[in-house]
């Protein structure tokens, strides 16, 4: 299956869930948003939200520095 993850295809061998794919990239959830197919997914969302062909996700990722 074929998705667009912050810009790039991805190709994902089963459907999983947006919590899944974030396991899968070893990110820290307290860290992220996670835009799926342009709306803004609430944390609540990720684990019952399951990735679609075609669908398009933006993580984003909150950096504190200077």
């Amino acid at each position: 299956m074929k998705i667009t993850l912050n810009g790039d295809s991805l190709n994902l061998q089963n459907e999983i869930s947006i919590l899944a794919l974030i396991v899968l990239k070893k990110l820290k959830p307290e860290k992220i948003v996670i835009e799926y197919n342009y709306n803004i997914l609430s944390k609540e969302e990720w684990e019952n939200t399951l990735i679609k062909e075609n669908d398009k996700i933006e993580i984003i990722s909150f950096v504190v520095g200077g």
